[in-house]
């Protein structure tokens, strides 16, 4: 596909816009990672196929894909896919939490508490994965969504045996729904949408609504579940 109009990128636009430098991008073309440049003369372009296949690339490397890793999920889109449709695979792969995890000494994660955190509640937050230690000392990874439940479990004052359970349980269920969730919407749910004529870019649209609409269903799945064991466990008392 021949780069037109807002499309025709140089190369030092490319980086601009993907956030990369020049040497890396080169870099990833000679990998293959993404086409060479359309030739003109001595000059090359490049288009919205490059851009999105380097955003598509930036994703996999937050997911911690190694570059070997990326090649070969790559490999696997279809050549003939177009610009939305790479775009689609990223919506797919981009995180579902609003706030990414920042990093945040140990002044900074007391600022956004809004109260000194003695060692105890760093180990709390630690088990509930409110927080998460780096290599450095009181240096932690944070994303400010988690950091207000967190906070909020601890002036309940849940014991950490209590906090590592739930967690346990949490982490177990969550994502043995995660993945049976995963499989509805690849065999049946984006099957259909393609099948409808949507085009990839209304698609990614509709992944990005159903996002909050499934987080909000678990919710409400949760809520029933709860009044309905209270239920159990007073007729079984009965």
């Amino acid at each position: 596909m021949t780069p037109t109009g807002p499309d025709r990128m140089s190369v030092e636009q490319l980086a601009e816009r993907v956030g990369m430098s020049v040497r890396t991008i080169r870099f990833y073309a000679g990998r293959g990672l993404i086409p060479p440049p359309v030739r003109e003369g001595r000059n090359g372009f490049y288009g919205a196929d490059h851009l999105v296949r380097l955003e598509l690339v930036r994703e996999l490397q937050a997911h911690g894909f190694t570059l070997s890793a990326i090649e070969g999920y790559l490999e696997r889109l279809s050549p003939t896919a177009t610009p939305g449709d790479v775009a689609l695979q990223r919506t797919m792969l981009a995180p579902w939490l609003s706030d990414l995890p920042e990093t945040a000494d140990r002044s900074t994660l007391e600022a956004r508490a809004g109260r000194p955190l003695s060692d105890d509640d760093i180990e709390l937050l630690v088990a509930l994965r409110v927080v998460e230690p780096t290599p450095d000392e009181d240096v932690f990874r944070v994303a400010p969504a988690h950091l207000s439940i967190g906070i909020e479990l601890m002036d309940l004052g849940l014991p950490l045996d209590g906090a590592v359970e739930a967690e346990r349980i949490f982490e177990t269920h969550a994502r043995a729904i995660a993945e049976e969730l995963t499989e509805v919407f690849r065999d049946k749910v984006l099957p259909h949408y393609r099948a409808s004529g949507e085009s990839s870019e209304a698609i990614a649209a509709m992944v990005e609504r159903f996002k909050p609409l499934t987080v909000q269903a678990l919710v409400t799945a949760y809520e029933s579940a709860v009044n309905e064991t209270k239920r159990e466990i007073v007729r079984r008392r009965s």
